[in-house]
């Protein structure tokens, strides 16, 4: 499956256009992720771009989320391993995160909402004036982005990655698309 068919996707089962923003941020993220440990960027793009496929089928079960959205990117031809990282990003279904990718899409899918919620709040609403320090800054204050799980995102740790270094890779992949995420 290309990029542009997965997204055809995606748009085709996401109306609410914030939650296809978010899962341009996640792909974004789990590209420059897979760049810096030498993995896959096209698959760990797709399992980021369709991690939330479900999300408006599902209606907000989150006993259905991810799994439907397995079988749903299994249907599109997409491999087992980016199946496996759609379902194990919902740890409400107790799926085990086993690889790199698995552990990725799951502490980089609520540091979307942080980075974001970090723009948001700027004069101009821009990724571009957000620096990682005012990230770091935003993380500990856990009434900020509060469904951003800190938990979540600390769990950068499972793939070698100290927070400051996975917040910084991160809004530096997000700021790289911020006119498709109209930041």
């Amino acid at each position: 499956m290309t990029r542009e068919e997965a997204l055809d996707s995606v748009r085709e089962n996401v109306e609410n256009e914030n939650s296809v923003k978010h899962m341009l941020a996640t792909e974004a993220i789990m590209r420059a992720l897979a760049k810096r440990f030498g993995e896959d960027e096209e698959e760990w793009g797709l399992a980021g771009l369709l991690h939330d496929i479900d999300v408006e089928l599902t209606e907000g079960d989150m006993s259905n989320h991810g799994k439907l959205g397995a079988d749903l990117v299994r249907e599109m031809g997409v491999g087992e391993a980016v199946a496996h990282a759609v379902i194990a990003h919902n740890e409400t279904l107790g799926v085990p995160r086993e690889t790199m990718m698995d552990k990725a899409l799951f502490c980089a899918d609520p540091l979307t909402g942080l980075i974001t919620a970090a723009a948001l709040v700027r004069p101009d609403k821009k990724l571009g004036s957000v620096e990682a320090k005012s990230v770091r800054k935003r993380f500990k204050e856990k009434s900020f982005a509060a469904g951003a799980n800190r938990e979540t995102i600390a769990a950068c740790s499972e793939i070698g990655l100290e927070l400051e270094e996975f917040m910084e890779l991160s809004l530096k992949a997000m700021q790289g698309i911020a006119g498709d995420l109209g930041l």
